[in-house]
């Protein structure tokens, strides 16, 4: 709607999907979590398994926008508008979604990670519709951290937006997982930082080798709302105050 208002789309005719039931509900079974893509970010917050085995992602609801467009805005809606300073994704790359588009030849799974290929572009074809997303139930033992920096501590859109899991084991990082977003014009899963760390002791070394890798995994661009300077520090920052979380 807010490219319709603005000119950027042309004027035709538009379906309300809001209605399809098929399309809502949070189901749980033994291995996986999986939310329709209609889940609003309220219903996010509201639920007990995702506040306690996902609660990133319900932080993420958390400080999207303000009530309103919490109780309307949906997961599927943050996914297929395909923003790189969206709340959500960071959540969902690292929790590894994947996301099951459906058109009338069926339907398929697809790892969320790697879905947006470009700013507004992603794996999708004309005829598909986002149905559902489902995350591994693979949190157990693991720390979460989420920050969301903006100009403002409500109703803001991100400079920066970090999210990471990470556990340790004999005083070396085990496993970890990194997103971040508005820093590139999708966001991004730190795939080389992680592996700069796994197996590692966090030590001075190994810290400074993450940073130069996260530095190099990320393209800020500067902008209305900040600058590429701005960004690139806080994101070491926020990648420092997550290691220190981990090595607590």
């Amino acid at each position: 709607m807010v490219l319709l208002e603005a000119g950027k789309l042309v004027h035709r005719n538009y379906i309300n999907i809001w209605g399809l039931h098929e399309l809502r509900g949070i189901e749980a079974t033994d291995t996986h979590i999986t939310l329709g893509a209609l889940t609003t970010y309220t219903d996010v917050q509201a639920s007990p398994i995702l506040r306690r085995e996902f609660p990133m992602l319900c932080q993420a609801a958390s400080e999207t926008g303000g009530l309103a467009i919490q109780n309307r805005g949906t997961l599927g809606g943050n996914i297929v508008n395909a923003s790189p300073a969206a709340d959500s994704p960071p959540a969902l790359l690292v929790y590894d979604a994947e996301i099951e588009l459906v058109s009338t030849r069926g339907f398929r799974w697809a790892p969320y990670q790697g879905f947006h290929t470009g700013y507004k572009e992603m794996h999708i074809e004309p005829d598909e519709l986002l149905a559902r997303i489902r995350m591994p139930r693979n949190t157990v033992d693991m720390k979460h951290y989420y920050r969301k920096v903006g100009t403002r501590k409500a109703q803001a859109i991100s400079k920066v937006c970090f999210a990471a899991v990470g556990k340790t084991n004999d005083e070396q990082i085990a496993d970890t997982r990194i997103a971040v977003g508005s820093v590139a014009p999708i966001v991004v899963r730190c795939v080389q930082t992680e592996n700069t760390l796994r197996r590692q002791k966090l030590d001075d070394a190994t810290i400074q080798i993450a940073c130069d890798t996260l530095v190099q995994e990320i393209s800020p661009i500067d902008d209305i709302r900040s600058t590429a300077k701005y960004r690139l520090q806080v994101a070491k920052n926020l990648l420092l105050d997550f290691l220190a979380t981990i090595r607590a």
